[in-house]
């Protein structure tokens, strides 16, 4: 996985980073400033606006954004994200609706499938249910936390349940759709410029057209790979950061940690080998556990580069002047292990996993 930052991106993304962080900054100019450095693009087919490559492009500049500020790598990840649920969608006349304002950051798209990834494993139900009306359907229900809700408008990807028939559907609810109540931004300890925000659907009429899969137990597994892999990196540029900022503070009496840190990147890229092996193979497709550890493994490496950086460091760290970059890389790390699915979600489904297959095997 390559990607490399233009100058000028990279500029405003050290100048913003506290600001987004903070939420002292408007938070709807990430999603125009990321496109217009062209990152949405990567790893799309060209014939579909893109620059070619893979999936493993879209997951590389998304760490190189996260590695400067996680807050706007965040909202890149809920906005690509969408963009693959348009492609992984059979629903074409969709895809060419959306797709241009999406690469082109007019338009913003949101990830509501943090609740259906859960479902998928077991979690949870679902918490929007659909009923049939005409045509289409009208919804009820909630989604509580949902990043990349920019007040100015957006669409929102969301799995349902129809109450008759106990089928399951994805659908993309645009916000000026009659019903849609989006709450004020979420009172975040960090990352507060990502437009993350609640939603209340009451009596929200949709039609066949917005419908991305009306088969959601089959067509979430099939994007569950990209959605989590790309949130791989988010820690992964954050560990980049962290090890990077230890290393350059090694000096007289801290050579002490050059051991664990050298052993700490390593694990890092034996982490991102393979994720790019899984996601380009498309193993992760039919085995899940392979990629639910791997994201927990790689939160936890972020975690650590982090820690590594503060005992570098020493007490400058903790001076509020000298320690700031470090400080919003300690809040960011606290928000890694809770994205969803949390670790704690992600290690409750592999022990599922684990012992039906000590079962099978019995």
């Amino acid at each position: 996985m390559t990607s490399s930052l233009s100058p000028d991106l990279s500029d405003w993304l050290d100048a913003s980073a506290g600001g987004l962080d903070a939420g002292t900054l408007e938070p709807s100019g990430v999603v125009p400033k990321l496109a217009a450095s062209g990152l949405f693009r990567g790893g799309l087919a060209p014939d579909l606006g893109g620059d070619g490559g893979d999936i493993t492009d879209a997951v590389e500049a998304i760490a190189s954004v996260s590695e400067r500020s996680m807050a706007a790598g965040f909202v890149f990840w809920g906005q690509r994200t969408f963009i693959d649920y348009l492609v992984q969608s059979s629903n074409e006349a969709l895809r060419q609706a959306l797709m241009p304002d999406l690469l082109a950051g007019t338009a913003a798209g949101a990830t509501g499938l943090s609740n259906a990834m859960k479902f998928l494993s077991g979690l949870e139900g679902l918490q929007i249910k659909a009923r049939r009306a005409g045509d289409g359907y009208e919804l009820d229900g909630k989604l509580p936390w949902v990043t990349n809700l920019r007040p100015q408008g957006f669409h929102v990807a969301a799995a349902v349940a129809e109450e008759a028939t106990g089928a399951t559907l994805v659908i993309a609810i645009p916000s000026d759709a009659a019903g849609v109540t989006r709450s004020a931004d979420l009172e975040l300890m960090a990352m507060r410029a990502s437009n993350t925000a609640a939603i209340d659907l009451r009596a929200v009429p949709v039609t066949a057209a917005q419908v991305l899969t009306a088969d959601a137990r089959t067509w979430l597994p099939r994007v569950r790979p990209a959605f989590l892999g790309m949130q791989c990196g988010l820690s992964i540029g954050l560990a980049r950061r962290g090890l990077a900022e230890a290393r350059a503070q090694l000096g007289a009496g801290r050579h002490i940690l050059r051991e664990p840190l050298e052993d700490l990147a390593a694990a890092l890229v034996r982490g991102e080998t393979a994720l790019r092996e899984g996601l380009r193979g498309g193993s992760f497709t039919t085995a899940a556990a392979p990629l639910f550890e791997l994201r927990i493994q790689l939160a936890e490496i972020a975690q650590e580069a982090v820690s590594l950086e503060l005992q570098a460091a020493g007490g400058r760290a903790y001076l509020t002047a000298s320690g700031q970059g470090f400080q919003r890389r300690w809040r960011e790390a606290a928000f890694v292990p809770i994205i969803t699915p949390s670790l704690v979600q992600l290690k409750a489904a592999l022990a599922t996993h684990r012992a039906g297959a000590a079962g099978c095997a019995a």
